[in-house]
């Protein structure tokens, strides 16, 4: 590898777009992917959609504007992200599409089953998996080196600038001068250790959904060499997955999307938060967190043959039976509390217009919790349940930035050379909840910024 202006960490959509930023700027630039070449791509290449600004976009409904955008973002996270920043790439999500489209991405309509997306999200041809693979297609087409296989091992830094980045390659160990870097590495998601210092023993049984690199060791780098820390330490992106899923790189397969069509109880059968509080893409990562705060950290989505077919299939079947008395044993589930559960549900039931691309008046009335939206009854069968644990896909805790995505140090300032970009800043935006698409319009902006910024600093 040859020593160039932009060295890029990282190896998703976040560390692309930088790398391609930064070459069309006129930057020699190397980006060094911690993962293989069959794994390349960290979190990105399990994604399916980014959440962007629009007037009337191709493959998109209606218009979807900078202050619905702020106000959907501020009801999910509230008030403590930087605002200059969620600003930023509110507004910068806009050319979010074309940037991404110029590099070789390509759209298509919604899929089904994806529950009221259509108008605010923007959904790549082919998936995560098709943009990652354009993009380093691209990358590589621009004089982009790329380097598989390679492990950051230290960043050294003196009087607030890096002087070089320590790799481990396949062929041993290389320091590198670059004249700036792009931290794009991701969070600690994939670091159960680290986890559980914030979560205690309940992070044994928290499953990673994205790339097994993430183990936080670039942001530990960057603290360790005085970096700001910014975000919650505690807080993720985490959503229901199934627990028949492999513990590391369940991806998009393993989510499930039936919580809002039924009911949701924990291993004593017992519901405890309401499925219906509001669309879907604005709440289903709250559930992740919820199932981790339940005993044993799992919980069951319990519905019936009428909703079937009204979100997408996942990669394992549900548990299936034909009455609910059959369907308990199958969960390890108390058979009287379930079924108490589910009657007591039913009663409560007030019927209304069911429509699940809104806000419906399909409710319960004297529950508690209650279900303020696409409540039905729930006994028409075969019944079905689907077993849910807490799949983590990023965390909230990063290194702070200024407007420029320089890292900004402990005490004051920031590093001349070394900016960041995707989830490992992700907590200057993001303290808690998610909004679905919205990983992907942190990495492609922050990502492209952080690429720019790097190359008139190299330059």
């Amino acid at each position: 590898m040859r020593e160039p202006d932009v060295l890029v960490i990282g190896g998703g959509n976040a560390a692309l777009c930088a790398a391609i930023a930064a070459r069309r700027r006129g930057a020699s630039v190397a980006l060094v992917e911690r993962a293989p070449r069959e794994w390349r791509g960290g979190n990105s290449k399990y994604t399916r959609n980014l959440r962007c600004v629009h007037d009337d976009a191709p493959h998109m409904t209606g218009r979807y504007s900078v202050s619905e955008l702020a106000e959907d973002l501020h009801a999910v996270t509230g008030n403590g992200p930087d605002p200059q920043l969620t600003q930023l790439v509110i507004e910068r999500s806009r050319d979010a599409p074309g940037f991404l489209e110029s590099n070789g991405v390509k759209w298509q309509p919604p899929l089904n089953g994806t529950l009221q997306l259509g108008r605010t999200n923007r959904f790549f041809l082919g998936g995560g998996k098709a943009l990652v693979n354009r993009l380093y297609a691209t990358a590589e087409q621009l004089g982009v080196q790329v380097a598989y296989d390679h492990s950051v091992e230290a960043i050294e830094v003196d009087g607030g600038e890096c002087t070089s980045v320590g790799v481990q390659t396949p062929d041993g160990s290389r320091t590198l001068r670059p004249r700036a870097v792009v931290a794009a590495a991701g969070g600690f998601e994939a670091n159960l250790e680290w986890l559980s210092r914030w979560w205690g023993d309940a992070a044994s049984n928290f499953f990673v959904r994205g790339a097994r690199q993430n183990d936080g060791r670039v942001l530990r780098l960057l603290l360790d060499a005085g970096a700001a820390e910014c975000g919650n330490p505690r807080g993720f992106h985490a959503i229901a997955v199934d627990v028949r899923g492999p513990r590391f790189e369940g991806g998009i397969v393993t989510r499930v999307d039936s919580v809002p069509l039924g009911i949701m109880v924990n291993r004593d059968g017992a519901r405890f938060y309401d499925e219906g509080e509001d669309l879907w893409p604005k709440r289903y990562a709250t559930w992740g967190r919820l199932i981790a705060e339940q005993p044993g950290q799992i919980a069951y989505s319990i519905f019936d043959a009428k909703v079937t077919r009204r979100f997408m299939a996942t990669a394992m079947k549900p548990h299936t039976a034909d009455s609910l008395p059959e369907l308990a044993p199958q969960l390890g589930v108390p058979a009287a509390s379930l079924i108490a559960t589910v009657e007591g549900y039913n009663a409560a039931v007030r019927d209304g217009s069911y429509d699940v691309s809104r806000l419906d008046d399909c409710r319960t009335e004297g529950l508690e919790p209650p279900k303020s939206h696409w409540a039905l009854r729930i006994d028409e069968p075969p019944f079905y349940a689907y077993p849910l644990g807490t799949g983590v896909t990023f965390t909230y805790l990063g290194v702070g930035v200024d407007e420029s995505t320089r890292v900004k140090r402990e005490g004051g300032g920031v590093f001349a050379n070394v900016f960041a970009a995707g989830e490992i800043m992700a907590g200057n935006v993001l303290r808690e909840g998610y909004l679905a698409g919205f990983g992907m319009t942190l990495g492609t902006v922050f990502g492209r910024l952080a690429g720019e910024e790097a190359a008139r600093h190299a330059g």
